[in-house]
């Protein structure tokens, strides 16, 4: 008997086909795949940090100008490393007027890890056309954007005798958002500081000591020259800011340069794209940083100096008084650009710098033996009686009103009107106006020759005109002064109308001022 062979249960099996891939095959397909990733997750890293051209003509040439006898400052040489770069970082306060009250020149030696940072005092004299010559306002007077860049990008490189490889302007605002995005960042504020300006919006209450602070708080610190009352502040005024402002940027950069940041780059990218102007692009900032901490940047290495300077006064036409400014020491500031902040390994001569300085006799000058100010390079024509205290009408937000709208000359003879015509009267007529108050307008008429002087001089707000209350003219004869009722000055700053008349004729001035 023959057994039966058992029936199979459920549905018939599949045969399992045999794989045409070899072991090997398979290895090197899995290999592809991984270096494949690989490849894509290094295009998009370089995609991050893309390092910035060195072209071989160096900076912008549009901020190239003939300095005279043929001088321009360099854009071009052999470098003192092949990633040396130069940056101008301009920091610009919109709620201060728009003024780019801090600057800062780095030179950022990639390749030894050496970064040097050069303050520039916003009250540096520079070599301009118009009559208040402070580095600070030049941004604003050419409209700000890629014109003011440029005409500020040119200072500096006459400053210093060559042009930076890229420029970059930061709103303040990036810098407290830029603190809050790092967590805060710990910091000896030095003085007791409180200030209110309803008009910015700025209130600034912060206890003095070592301390963590948010964006706010290191926005206050770094904007602080003194507290309300005017009493408390710093003793060298904007010198002292620049110091604080040094040291904080000083303690940024350390807490920057820890890896927990790099984790971070989405927001830093977020914050540069809405508070920062520059032709560098995000990847070359992120380069700059992935520099500087995959690189090894040691805080050691990181140096803030600020321009070798001294203090000097200069008479206004405009204002009619004495402004407060500082001046390059030439030769300290030569030895700094060679040793530390030019990229090029051929020094500089003093003659490359276009350095102003203010003459014995009240004139100016520059090393470049070229002041394009004609006005400036003569000896000013000062009223005998003048407060020679110096003022400080920086800092107002306003746009220079000796750029473009003074009329009148500085002349002086025996008979005529007022202005640059023929004799006559010694002083000027301008266009500036008197926020707040009734300007001193004087008329004089008859006698012989009278002098009405409108105003005082000196920093503070709310002065009064001197000379016109009483309506008297100093050394008339006969002639009488109608003094427009006591010409109070409101919130002008040192506001003075020089007026001499001789003879029957007619004088009409206008006091103009800062806005306090």
């Amino acid at each position: 008997m023959v057994d039966e062979l058992p029936k199979a249960s459920g549905k018939p099996g599949k045969v399992k086909k045999k794989s045409r891939l070899t072991r090997t095959q398979k290895l090197l397909l899995t290999a592809i795949i991984v270096l494949s990733l690989v490849l894509v997750g290094t295009l998009a890293y370089w995609s991050l940090f893309q390092r910035p051209e060195l072209s071989e003509t160096g900076g912008d040439a549009s901020a190239v100008e003939d300095l005279g006898d043929g001088l321009q400052p360099r854009v071009s040489g052999e470098r003192k490393s092949d990633d040396f770069y130069t940056i101008l970082v301009l920091g610009r306060d919109t709620g201060g007027g728009g003024n780019t009250d801090t600057m800062l020149l780095a030179s950022y030696d990639v390749t030894n890890q050496k970064l040097t940072v050069m303050s520039i005092p916003r009250d540096t004299m520079v070599n301009v056309s118009w009559d208040i010559k402070k580095i600070n306002s030049v941004y604003n007077y050419y409209g700000g954007d890629e014109k003011g860049i440029t005409a500020l990008n040119k200072e500096v490189s006459q400053l210093v005798g060559f042009v930076p490889d890229y420029q970059v302007v930061v709103e303040w605002d990036a810098v407290g958002k830029l603190v809050d995005a790092i967590g805060g960042v710990n910091f000896d504020v030095p003085r007791n500081m409180d200030y209110d300006d309803p008009a910015q919006d700025l209130s600034i209450h912060i206890t003095k000591g070592y301390q963590k602070l948010d964006g706010e708080q290191a926005m206050g610190v770094i904007r602080w020259r003194h507290n309300n009352n005017m009493k408390y502040g710093y003793a060298d005024g904007d010198l002292g800011r620049i110091k604080t402002q040094q040291a904080f940027l000083k303690a940024v950069i350390e807490q920057l340069l820890q890896m927990k940041n790099v984790t971070k780059i989405n927001a830093f990218a977020k914050i540069f794209e809405e508070n920062v102007k520059t032709d560098l692009s995000i990847s070359n900032l992120f380069w700059f940083g992935k520099s500087a901490i995959l690189g090894g940047l040691s805080m050691d290495n990181v140096n803030f100096v600020t321009m070798p300077n001294k203090n000097v006064s200069c008479w206004s036409r405009t204002y009619h008084n004495y402004q407060s400014y500082v001046v390059p020491d030439a030769d300290e500031l030569l030895d700094l650009v060679n040793t530390s902040i030019s990229p090029f390994v051929e020094p500089s001569t003093l003659s490359e710098l276009d350095i102003m300085s203010v003459n014995s006799d009240g004139s100016v000058s520059s090393t470049t033996g070229s002041v394009e100010d004609s006005k400036a390079a003569k000896k000013p024509s000062i009223p005998a009686k003048v407060d020679k205290t110096p003022v400080d009408n920086s800092g107002t937000g306003e746009v220079d009103a000796s750029a473009g709208t003074q009329t009148g000359g500085s002349t002086t003879g025996e008979t005529g009107t007022t202005g640059e015509t023929a004799g006559g009267t010694s002083g000027e007529t301008t266009g500036g106006t008197t926020t707040g108050g009734a300007g001193t307008t004087g008329e004089t008429t008859g006698g012989t020759t009278g002098e009405t002087t409108g105003g005082t001089t000196g920093g503070t707000t709310g002065g009064t005109t001197d000379g016109t209350t009483d309506g008297t003219t100093d050394g008339t004869t006969g002639g009488t002064t109608d003094g427009a009722a006591g010409g109070t000055t409101g919130e002008t700053t040192g506001g003075i109308t020089d007026g001499t008349t001789d003879g029957g004729t007619t004088t009409e001035t206008t006091t103009t001022g800062a806005t306090a």
